[in-house]
Formats: structure tokens, C-alpha cells, sequence
């Protein structure tokens, strides 16, 4: 009869050892030698006739491993299903030497497996954490930014003769050449578009009353400021750091000049923007788009805010690993993601901050009965299809939607997908009603730094 013993190897690191006798993989092996008898096409015999002892001799040897292995997997098995150690992934195999294994002689077997045991914690308190939520007050001179931003949106593009406006958009042919203008033979020619605003101030006077076909000559670096001349330097096929292009002079033709129109403040234009607002006046218009402002600030900041939450559970949740087995285990994963022991030792951090992430989050999710529910998952899938239609007029009758919807619920991949969003929605919502922070009120562009230098 097979035994299992289970003994202590090292930090939340056990070894299991599965041992089998003959009697338990011996009537199956001669079961499957009978069966093939009665099955095998062998050159010679008719089927169902071939000697058991011509099937032994062929496959004999195949057969009793796979049962022999077969065995020890269903006992390792049944033993983690009845006692239910809580492991990360499959036990990892030891090295066992089956070339040992002979059917003319059955015998006693001993396999030995490793498993690595998930850790007992505590949650780090979030009563205690000292986070702070970075309120965006949306300012007079943004709402004005970003109307000006709409208004030369839905414009219209007009040709004026001359140019006079810094808003002018020039379609102008950039030639190589000397400082006097003289083309040099080889060099770059290139067309391009260019707003008047982006060059310098002394440029934008050169320029200022010039018509189509008329030039200028400039050298890069001192007609553009920083940010304005790198971009210039990567449109002329430059790296955007290449002092030396930047030191190039250029002959500018002016192709086309172009001013958008901008759209006047009415109601027309009010609607377009908030369609069934029904916002009759400058004034509202103003005072609603101040609210989509801070709203969407306010999504940010709590973006940010779930950011602090995530690293403060993160680096203060106290746990430990069995480090040396999850090694061997990233060795051992299928062909296209298995790893070196280099790669394995190196990109071990990067993934133990995944696997404590995951285990803090099942205990939050378990601990606090966090479900997502068919309801909430349709009710999810069926705002992302309305979000993907937009403002399009869908029609009167959209009996159809529901029976999408049905058909996404079939689809695993999806399912999955819009779970693990929502749950991790409420977790995240269950996690900022558990802390009291600070409210600083910063800039947009101060929220914006944060979030591109604090990611995870």
C-alpha cells in the first residue's frame, strides 16, 4: 500500500515522499498489457490475437513507467487535496532515476516532491498610514486654455495672404543651406508644418507680413526654444540632441499659410460640447466645464491616492517567502517562459512584489467578502459597449444589446477581465474607506509628475 510522508526542508519549505509497492500500479500495468492485446496493430497478427508476450517485449517497459508515475501522481494528489497545504504553484519534482524501473522485476518506489508553503501575515493597519490626496482646483486661466483648445478643435481653416496671427499654422519647405541662403548640394529638403507661436519671438518678427513663396534664413538652435527645437531636430530626421544639426542653417519657403477660425460661443457650440446640458450661456458653459475639469482631476487624484495605498500595503505588509523554491520554480515553467537560474535570481524581486501583491489583495478581497456579482458583470460589459458607441445615435430599438452582452458573457477571456477589474475597483474603494488622509492642494502638472515617477 502506498505511504506519504511529509518533513520540514527549509523556510515555508516541505518535501513530500510518495512511496509505492507493487501492488498498487501492478493491476493496472497488467490491465493496459491485456488491453492492448486486444487493440495493438502489430505486422503479422491479426488484431485482438498478438501474444502477451509480444506486446510486453514491444511497449512493456513504456507502459509500466507511465502507470508507475500515474500511481505516484494520484497519491501526491489525493494527499494535497485531503490535507489542503496551502502551496504557491505544483510541487516541483526531485530527481528520480526511472531508467531503474523493470517490469520483469516490479518493486518498491520512492518519489520525492518539494513544495513551498504560502505564508501566514498580518495586514499592515491602514489607519496608520500617513497618505495624502492632492486636490487640482481648476483655475479661471485653464477653463479659458482649454475652451481656446475646443473652439480652434471644431474651427474652420482659412488661407489668409499674409501672415499676421501667432496662430498661423505655416506649410513651408525647409532647404539646407549656407548662412546665405545658398542651398547646399546634398543637403536636406524637407516640407513641413510648423504653428508661428513655436518659433523664437525674433523669428516670429522676421516672419510677421510674409506671403507664400517668401524666404527666410535661420539657423535651428537660435530660432527655436529647447523643447520646440528638439522636435524640430526629430522631424528633419535629426536625433533630437545632435548639436551639430542643431547648429545647421536652413532657407525657409513659405507653401501656404493657414489661421483655423475659431467657433463662436453660442448655443450651437454649447451642445455640441455637453449634449442635452441644455446650457444657454457663456457663463454656464464656463462654470460646467469647470466641474469636467476638477472631475477628471479628481479621478486622477484618487488614482494617485490609490497609488500611495498600494505601496504602503505593500511596503509595510510583513511576510516572508520560501525564496530558493520559487527560484527553482521559475526555472521549471514551459518552454517560452522558463528561465535560467541568472534571469531566475535577477528577476526575483520584481515578481516576490507580485506574488505579496496578490496575496495581500486575496486576503482583502476574502477577508472583506468582496464579490462581484453576473448583475454587476453585465451591467460593467454593457457601459463599455455604450462607451464605445459614444454620442452615436444607436436608434430607438437597442433589443439587441442585451443579447451582445450575452454573448460576451460567454467569452472567458472577457469575463475574466471585467471581473478582475471590479473586484479590484472595490477593493481599492474598501482599502481609501479605511484611511483618513491629508488634503494638499497642488498644481495639475504637480499630479501629473507624480504619477509618471511614482509607478508600479
Amino acid at each position: 500500500m502506498a505511504t506519504v510522508a511529509r518533513e520540514n526542508i527549509g523556510l515555508l519549505n516541505d518535501k513530500i515522499v510518495i512511496k509505492v509497492s507493487k501492488e498498487d500500479y501492478l493491476p493496472t500495468f497488467e490491465k493496459k498489457i491485456k488491453d492492448y492485446t486486444k487493440t495493438a496493430n502489430i505486422p503479422g497478427f491479426r488484431k485482438g490475437m498478438v501474444p502477451i508476450g509480444m506486446v510486453k517485449k514491444m511497449y512493456g517497459a513504456a507502459i509500466y513507467t507511465d502507470e508507475v508515475l500515474k500511481t505516484v501522481e494520484k497519491e501526491l494528489y489525493t494527499y494535497l487535496d485531503t490535507e489542503k497545504p496551502d502551496i504557491f504553484a505544483q510541487p516541483l519534482a526531485l530527481d528520480a532515476d526511472i531508467r531503474s524501473m523493470d517490469f520483469n522485476n516490479p518493486s518498491e518506489y520512492e518519489f520525492g516532491f518539494e513544495i513551498g508553503l504560502k505564508p501566514a501575515f498580518e495586514l499592515a493597519s491602514l489607519s496608520k498610514a500617513k497618505l495624502t490626496l492632492h486636490k487640482v482646483k481648476a483655475t479661471d486661466e485653464q477653463v479659458q486654455e482649454e475652451i481656446v483648445r475646443m473652439q480652434i478643435k471644431g474651427g474652420k481653416m482659412t488661407e489668409p495672404e499674409t501672415i499676421d496671427n501667432e496662430e498661423n499654422v505655416l506649410n513651408v519647405l525647409f532647404t539646407e543651406s549656407d548662412k546665405d541662403g545658398n542651398a547646399i548640394e546634398g543637403g536636406i529638403e524637407k516640407e513641413n508644418s510648423v504653428i508661428l507661436k513655436y518659433f523664437t519671438p525674433a523669428i516670429q518678427k522676421q516672419l510677421m507680413g510674409k506671403k507664400k513663396d517668401d524666404t527666410v534664413v535661420f539657423q535651428l538652435s537660435k530660432s527655436f526654444d529647447a523643447d520646440k527645437l528638439e522636435m524640430m531636430l526629430q522631424d528633419l530626421g535629426f536625433a533630437k540632441d545632435n548639436k551639430e544639426a542643431a547648429d545647421k542653417f536652413f532657407k525657409l519657403t513659405i507653401v501656404k499659410i493657414g489661421l483655423v477660425e475659431k467657433r463662436e460661443l453660442n448655443e450651437e457650440f454649447f451642445n455640441e460640447v455637453f449634449p442635452g446640458a441644455s446650457i444657454a450661456t457663456e457663463e454656464e458653459f464656463r462654470k460646467k466645464l469647470k466641474e469636467e475639469i476638477e472631475q477628471y482631476w479628481a479621478a486622477q487624484s484618487r488614482n494617485q491616492l490609490q497609488d500611495q495605498i498600494y505601496h504602503f500595503l505593500l511596503d509595510e505588509t510583513k511576510m516572508e517567502f520560501p525564496a530558493e523554491f520559487l527560484k527553482r520554480w521559475l526555472q521549471t515553467g514551459n518552454a517560452e517562459q522558463r528561465k535560467t537560474a541568472e534571469e531566475a535570481e535577477a528577476e526575483f524581486p520584481m515578481f516576490s512584489n507580485q506574488l505579496k501583491w496578490t496575496l495581500i489583495s486575496d486576503k482583502i478581497i476574502k477577508d472583506n467578502k468582496l464579490e462581484v456579482t453576473a448583475d454587476e458583470l453585465k451591467e460593467s460589459m454593457k457601459a463599455e459597449v455604450m462607451r464605445y458607441f459614444g454620442t452615436m445615435n444607436l436608434g430607438d430599438d437597442i433589443s439587441w444589446l442585451d443579447s451582445y452582452i450575452d454573448r460576451m458573457m460567454k467569452d472567458e477571456k472577457q469575463v475574466d477581465a471585467s471581473y478582475r477589474r471590479l473586484v479590484t475597483e472595490k477593493l481599492f474603494s474598501w482599502a481609501e474607506s479605511q484611511v483618513k488622509p491629508t488634503e494638499k492642494e497642488v498644481t495639475g502638472e504637480e499630479l501629473t509628475a507624480m504619477q509618471h515617477n511614482h509607478q508600479h
